[in-house]
């Protein structure tokens, strides 16, 4: 089942709650004391309910800070009130985009796990910012500038609460330890940084080949890995797969950094493995929903 690591203020936090997926076969529960997820039940039903599907809204809106129009996707709890709702920020991977942000049923296992009641009602709201990780490669294209400045006012201007917590995926992962320093940086730290399979590479050769920083020295300057501790009070959650091609970067961050949530599970970097972990990360972000709230 893979190995995970939990800090001692994780530890010493009551036994977590169950979250249930909406779209597969079983679900699985987390628990602090536990080093496994446990197959406890059917997705598809709660309470012997039917599950509702997630809301999911996809909107145009121009950028500024890119210069261009980009997909504002909203994944939203069926049934949640809009109003003030807390939001996480979404972020795909490379050649990705906001439309399918939501990796490994993400938005299903949040809805499931709210219509249950086992975590508050929170959202997830992503937004295309090309390939670049998340900041500007491209004179005139700058995405975190974009995260940081135009989505607070679009979720405001749409009656929803200001971000939270960040949530990424593979080049993602790394933009949302990057999003995480840049509010410490501010002076306006998010509460909480998830980052699933991160794309954090050891080598310039190797980071090279993605063409999304000028030169070995821009990289260092934004690399996690380079700034360890330059999220600040955020609290940050790890996943990764054993297999996954990024696992040597992850697990020395996790070693140096030493995240809320440390897991290392059986899989690679696919969807299998984000579906194993979802669970576990709406539950680590629903802690800081209930706070924002």
């Amino acid at each position: 089942m893979g190995d995970t690591r939990y800090s001692r203020r994780t530890l010493l936090a009551a036994i977590g709650v169950v979250v249930a997926s909406a779209i597969g076969v079983a679900t699985y529960a987390s628990s602090a004391s536990s080093e496994a997820s446990q197959q406890i039940a059917t997705a598809d039903r709660v309470n012997n309910k039917p599950v509702a599907k997630p809301t999911i809204r996809f909107e145009r809106v121009y950028s500024a800070a890119r210069h261009r129009e980009v997909t504002l996707a909203f994944y939203l709890p069926t049934g949640a009130n809009p109003r003030g709702l807390p939001m996480s920020i979404l972020l795909h991977g490379l050649h990705g985009d906001a439309r399918h942000a939501a990796i490994g049923n993400l938005a299903d296992v949040l809805t499931a796990a709210v219509a249950k009641g086992s975590v508050p009602a929170f959202g997830f709201v992503a937004v295309d910012g090309g390939d670049n990780y998340w900041h500007e490669n491209v004179p005139g294209d700058d995405p975190m500038a974009m995260l940081l400045d135009e989505v607070p006012r679009w979720l405001k201007d749409r009656g929803y609460g200001e971000p939270f917590a960040v949530t990424g995926v593979s080049m993602g992962g790394f933009g949302s330890l990057l999003y995480a320093r840049r509010r410490a940086e501010r002076g306006d730290p998010v509460a909480a940084a998830a980052a699933i399979s991160p794309g954090l590479i050891t080598t310039w050769p190797e980071m090279a080949k993605r063409r999304a920083f000028k030169d070995e020295g821009e990289w260092a300057s934004l690399d996690p890995l380079r700034h360890l501790k330059a999220t600040g009070t955020t609290s940050l959650g790890v996943w990764i797969g054993d297999r996954d091609k990024f696992i040597e970067g992850t697990r020395l961050f996790m070693r140096e950094v030493k995240p809320e949530v440390s897991t290392v599970k059986d899989g690679g970097h696919d969807d299998g493995l984000y579906r194993k972990v979802t669970p576990d990360v709406v539950r680590f972000l629903a802690k800081y929903a209930k706070r924002a709230v």
